[in-house]
């Protein structure tokens, strides 16, 4: 995954068909793991998905009213189709970004 600024997730939103971005804070545990998660089930489906630290991004949870963090946003045609907030598995997460 690639460290994007919030400006880069809302151009990228406005341009592509199909964004997917994983939302953290460094110091939440969960996210850590949740990062981990993520990175294997990415890899092992050849997409991109971008990360957003949310201390440098806070337009970003008021516009798209996210709840808690760790967060995975998945875009379709600029509008959210789908929220992910409990990373349950790396199975979990694959089907996620599967049928995204």
């Amino acid at each position: 995954m690639k460290e994007w600024t919030g400006d880069e997730v809302s151009r990228r939103i406005a341009a592509e068909e199909r964004v997917i971005v994983y939302l953290y804070t460094p110091l939440c545990g969960t996210c850590q793991l949740a990062k981990k998660m993520m990175v294997v089930a990415e890899a092992a489906l050849g997409m991109e998905v971008g990360m957003t630290d949310l201390n440098y991004a806070p337009k970003l949870a008021l516009q798209y009213e996210v709840e808690s963090v760790p967060c995975l946003l998945i875009f379709r045609n600029g509008e959210v189709a789908k929220r992910v907030y409990a990373f349950q598995s790396v199975e979990h997460v694959y089907h996620a970004l599967k049928d995204a």
